[in-house]
């Protein structure tokens, strides 16, 4: 059986973010894909000013162009409680819609050397503890793999990202995640927050590859209460703004949906294994950030297993750098989206105050932004 330097398991910015790096730096790499490309994906399809350098660079050439024609971003509203609050984006996010985005990413990572395979599921992961011939013995509907080290980048509800769900640990209340893209004429270059009782809406321009210049299509991704709503039409309903918006949309894809979200503490190894993008934690949608994390999460876990691979540390030690890193740089990340969750479900008359605030005091909202960056 051939052994793998790294078997990476999903093909999301995640995944396919380790699986170059861990590629161009010499490695065997095997990356392992439930679905089939192209897709649209539950997403707000925000990609912060922070990243682009890193996805840039993990484009090929063929491909690295999807950056510069993409919809720029540099300003955001929050609607909420019947008031605006407006703040600027600078340096101004993309807006990349994920069907171009992971199909662009996946045959770049083919384009380095790795071995892609789609439509492959993954069921368990057994670890021999025998680093020799292989430590990881990766079981699929296709057939078994072996390999030195494992990326999970299979997302945050897959069987291979979550420990057991003890009695009770569910939330009372389920909720969803909805996404469609629909047509607006002219629409502002902002990214905007509706947010309800019960959930919130996100709504930004955004263009497909096959659009050349044309504009006029909007992203509309919305996480809410499956009690509140279960369609996109629902949510609209459920802000009066919003409504108003978008009764002159036309859909242009079919709805597509996830569920249930499920905030915990992000977790980046788990019994050896690295746990990059959602499957290591899932931060609140509204942040804007997740392309981001899971940008940076996947290049970090490639750069700590380079060592290892290279055959100059233990798989350990690796591990162990990986986690370190992880709570440096993308932890204070879910801190300050979690704190921001928590003064949105803060009574209507506290928040009254708080609002007013960011209203009068733009660069507190600046700060609060750059925090969650």
């Amino acid at each position: 059986m051939l052994v793998y330097d790294l078997i990476v398991i999903g093909g999301g910015p995640a995944g396919t973010s380790a699986a170059i790096c861990a590629a161009r730096s010499g490695a065997s790499v095997l990356l392992l894909e439930r679905g089939q490309f192209p897709r649209h994906k539950v997403c707000g399809e925000f990609v912060s000013a922070e990243s682009l350098g890193l996805l840039a660079e993990l484009l090929d050439r063929d491909h690295v162009a999807l950056l510069p024609d993409a919809v720029r971003i540099p300003r955001a509203r929050i609607f909420l409680d019947g008031r605006i609050v407006r703040t600027s984006v600078d340096p101004p996010a993309a807006s990349v819609a994920r069907l171009d985005l992971d199909a662009a990413l996946w045959r770049s990572a083919q384009s380095a050397g790795v071995d892609a395979r789609q439509q492959i599921t993954v069921q368990s992961i057994h670890d021999s503890n025998d680093d020799a011939s292989g430590r990881f013995r990766v079981v699929t509907a296709a057939g078994e793999f072996k390999t030195r080290a494992v990326v999970n980048a299979s997302g945050r509800w897959s069987n291979l990202s979550l420990a057991p769900i003890q009695s009770g640990a569910l939330p009372q209340k389920k909720w969803l995640g909805l996404k469609a893209h629909y047509a607006e004429s002219l629409p502002e270059p902002s990214v905007d927050l509706y947010f309800f009782e019960g959930g919130y809406c996100g709504v930004q321009p955004v263009m497909l590859a096959d659009q050349g210049s044309r504009r006029g299509r909007v992203n509309a991704s919305a996480m809410v209460r499956a009690d509140v709503a279960s369609t996109l039409p629902d949510v609209f309903a459920q802000n009066p703004t919003l409504l108003e918006r978008s009764r002159n949309w036309t859909q242009l894809s079919e709805p597509v949906s996830t569920s249930p979200l499920i905030f915990r503490d992000p977790q980046p190894v788990r019994q050896g294994v690295f746990m990059v993008g959602d499957a290591a934690g899932f931060i609140d949608p509204f942040v804007g950030d997740g392309i981001s994390l899971a940008l940076r999460s996947g290049a970090l876990a490639a750069k700590c297993l380079a060592a290892f691979l290279a055959g100059q540390t233990s798989l350990p030690y690796a591990a162990n750098r990986y986690g370190e890193l992880y709570a440096q740089s993308l932890m204070p990340v879910f801190r300050a989206s979690s704190k921001i969750r928590q003064m949105l479900k803060l009574p209507r008359t506290v928040r009254r105050p708080l609002l007013l605030l960011l209203q009068t005091a733009p660069a507190i909202t600046r700060y609060a932004v750059k925090k969650t960056r």
